[in-house]
C-alpha cells in the first residue's frame, strides 16, 4: 500500500484521506435507486463522498437501505418462520464483487437497482478476461491481485473462489432461482429474484442439511433439483455450468447415496428427482429435538402452557413443554418473560411459581371480545 514514504493508489483507496481518496480517477461511487410496479422511482441513496474505504462502504450500504429487512413469513407448525426478501450473505457478496471485480481504469457507478420482483447490480467494465456469465460459478480468475489479497486478509471474500458459490447457495437454499448474469457492452449485469419459487424448498433444504451435513456442492445441486423436481443429467449440467457431464458426480457427492435424490433411466438419459416429503419418510440418523428452540419460540411455548396451566413451577413448565430443552435457557426466557411484564411470579427462590400476568392490556378488539364471550359485558 505504499512506496517509499507515499501511498499507493491501493492504499489510498483503503487508508488515505477523503480528499486523496475523490482525487483517485475512478474511485468508487455507489447509487441504490428503487422503483415501483410502473417503473417509477420512488428512492434514491447516493455514496459519493468518497469518506469510507471498500470495507466501510459494503458495511453502509447494508446498514442504510431499509429495503433490506424486508421479510416474508411462512407457517411453521405452531409458528411463523420469517425469510428475508435478500439475503445478507448475497448483498454483501455481491458488493464485494462489484467493488473487487470491476476495472479500475474504467468510469461509471455502481448501480444497485431494486424492483419490486427483483434486484439488480449493475457493474461498470466487463468481466474478467477468461471469465463468462456461462462459468462464473467456477472460474476464479481474479482482475486485481492486490486487490483481492487485502479483501481475503480483511474476509470480505474467499481466497479461491469468486463468491458465487456462497450466492447460489444462499439463493437455491431459500427456494429462489440462481443468480442471473449478463455481460453487455460497457457493464455487467447481475439479477437476483425477491419471489421464493417453492417454499417448500426451504423446509426441505433444512431438514436436509442438519440430518446429513452437506457440502456446499451438495447444498447447491440438492437446492437446483429441488427447484426442478425433475432433471435430466444434460440439464443439471448446464445449470451447474460443467464442461461435461462426469464432473457431475463431484456436485452431487453422497445425495444419491443418502436417497435424498433419486435416479430413473441410465448414462446420458439419466433423470435426477427429489421428493420434499422425502425426509418424512427416511429412517435419520438424528431425531427431532428441542435442544436448540429458538428464544422466540420457547417464551412462545411458555406463555402457551402457562395459559393452560395457571399457577406453576419451573420443574412443571421444564416437564411439560420438553425436558430436552437446557433448563438455563429456560429460566433465561422466564426472567425475560417476567422482566417485560407477560408473566410474574410468586413465592421465594426455591419455591417460586410462575402464572401469566392478568393486568397486561387485551390488545384484542373490542368486536373480537366480544364474539368470543357475549356476557362479557352484562
Amino acid at each position: 500500500m505504499t512506496k517509499g514514504d507515499f501511498l499507493t493508489n491501493l492504499g489510498i483507496l483503503w487508508i488515505g484521506r477523503r480528499e486523496d481518496r475523490a482525487a483517485l480517477s475512478n474511485a468508487p461511487v455507489v447509487q441504490f435507486l428503487k422503483f415501483d410496479e410502473t417503473g417509477v422511482k420512488v428512492n434514491k441513496l447516493l455514496w459519493d463522498d468518497f469518506s469510507r474505504n471498500p470495507i466501510d462502504l459494503i458495511e453502509a450500504i447494508w446498514t442504510q437501505v431499509p429495503d433490506w429487512r424486508e421479510s416474508y413469513e411462512f407457517p411453521d407448525g405452531l409458528f411463523r418462520t420469517r425469510v428475508p426478501h435478500f439475503d445478507e450473505v448475497v448483498i454483501r457478496e455481491l458488493l464485494a464483487n462489484a467493488l473487487f471485480h470491476r476495472p479500475y481504469t474504467t468510469r461509471g457507478d455502481i448501480f444497485i437497482n431494486l424492483y419490486p420482483d427483483r434486484l439488480e447490480f449493475h457493474n461498470p467494465g466487463l468481466l474478467p478476461l477468461g471469465v463468462t456469465p456461462s462459468n462464473i460459478l467456477h472460474a476464479s480468475i481474479k482482475r486485481n491481485e492486490l486487490l483481492a489479497k487485502v479483501f481475503y486478509d480483511l474476509k470480505l471474500m474467499e481466497r479461491e473462489g469468486s463468491g458465487y458459490d456462497r450466492i447460489y447457495e444462499a439463493l437455491l437454499s431459500t427456494g429462489r432461482p440462481a443468480p442471473l448474469v449478463k455481460e453487455g457492452d460497457d457493464r455487467v449485469t447481475v439479477t437476483v429474484q425477491r419471489r421464493i419459487l417453492k417454499p417448500e424448498v426451504i423446509d426441505f433444504m433444512v431438514k436436509a442439511n442438519q440430518t446429513f451435513a452437506l457440502t456446499q456442492k451438495e447444498k447447491i445441486t440438492l437446492g437446483l433439483i429441488a427447484q426442478q423436481e425433475a432433471v435430466m443429467l444434460a440439464e443439471l449440467t448446464v445449470l451447474l455450468e460443467l464442461k461435461s457431464a462426469e464432473e457431475s458426480r463431484e456436485w452431487l457427492g453422497r445425495l444419491v447415496e443418502w436417497r435424498l435424490v433419486r435416479t430413473a433411466g441410465r448414462t446420458k438419459g439419466t433423470k435426477y428427482l427429489v421428493d420434499p416429503d422425502l425426509l418424512s419418510k427416511l429412517d435419520f440418523q438424528g431425531k427431532t429435538t428441542l435442544k436448540a428452540i429458538a428464544p422466540h419460540r420457547l417464551r412462545e411455548l411458555v406463555l402457551t402452557d402457562l395459559g393452560r396451566h395457571i399457577n406453576a413451577s419451573i420443574g412443571e413448565i421444564h416437564s411439560r413443554i420438553g425436558t430436552e430443552i437446557p433448563r438455563k435457557a429456560l429460566q433465561r426466557e422466564l426472567s425475560w418473560l417476567n422482566a417485560s411484564g407477560k408473566i410474574r411470579t410468586s413465592g421465594g427462590r426455591r419455591w417460586r411459581r410462575y402464572l401469566l400476568d392478568k393486568t397486561t392490556p387485551n390488545t384484542t378488539p373490542l368486536s373480537n371480545r366480544n364474539r368470543i364471550n357475549p356476557l362479557r359485558n352484562l
